[in-house]
């Protein structure tokens, strides 16, 4: 039976507690500010941008800046169960990474709309911050195909043994 190595397992657990602490006092700050972090000029380049493609006014900046601050925070969160997922997985069991590939596919998209306005601003500490997550992502999300194909294949062989002893 060939097993995940836990080297992957460990970085899939890294990348989801980056995710779970960093986005989840992202979303906690935007959430918890007056303005929803449109008073902090850096960071909220993405909010003014996208509501500039959009035309939106500044009851729409408001929306769209609640809006990025609640995924961030539910993608925090949805990340945190996958922790904890892992961790009941300690005493038996299969993970479900379905759930966090989820979220990774939202923190991707996201990443990508923010890296347009801090590249274009000429923001480098912005764009490496983008880069950065959208790189950590998909490093995530590989591996976590890479642990489902050899679940599959752990299953397929554990079938093909049980049949070949019948």
């Amino acid at each position: 039976m060939r097993r995940v190595s836990a080297l992957t397992v460990a970085a899939i657990l890294g990348i989801a507690l980056y995710f779970t602490l960093s986005w989840g006092f992202d979303g906690l700050r935007v959430l918890t500010s007056p303005n929803y972090g449109l008073e902090e000029v850096w960071r909220s380049q993405t909010i003014f941008a996208i509501g500039r493609v959009a035309g939106l006014g500044p009851v729409g900046l408001i929306k769209l800046a609640a809006f990025f601050g609640a995924v961030k925070l539910a993608v925090a969160g949805i990340c945190g169960l996958h922790l904890l997922d892992r961790l009941r997985c300690l005493a038996g069991g299969q993970a479900n990474s379905e759930i966090l590939e989820g979220a990774l596919i939202l923190v991707v998209a996201i990443s990508i709309m923010s890296a347009g306005p801090a590249v274009w601003s000429d923001n480098a500490e912005l764009a490496r911050e983008q880069v950065v997550q959208l790189i950590l992502a998909t490093v995530a999300t590989a591996l976590c195909i890479v642990e489902r194909r050899h679940g599959r294949q752990d299953g397929q062989a554990e079938a093909a043994e049980a049949a070949s002893h019948a």
